[in-house]
């Protein structure tokens, strides 16, 4: 399996739906396709900031 796929490709553009909203909810300028341009901390906050909100949808779904 490549490193970049996605087990159910149905999945990729939720996924990527995702991506965009968190990014855009920290302040990254993230655009459709390659975003080979972006600091490591500009990836990581988009990143970090994924991790938060299905933190806080399990937390959430947990009650």
């Amino acid at each position: 399996m490549a490193k970049n796929s996605v087990v159910v490709p149905e999945a990729r553009k939720a996924l990527d739906k995702f991506k965009m909203e968190a990014a855009n909810e920290v302040g990254v300028n993230l655009k459709e396709g390659y975003n080979g341009e972006l600091t490591s901390r500009e990836a990581g906050s988009v990143g970090g900031q994924m991790v938060k909100k299905m933190i806080e949808q399990y937390e959430n779904n947990m009650k």
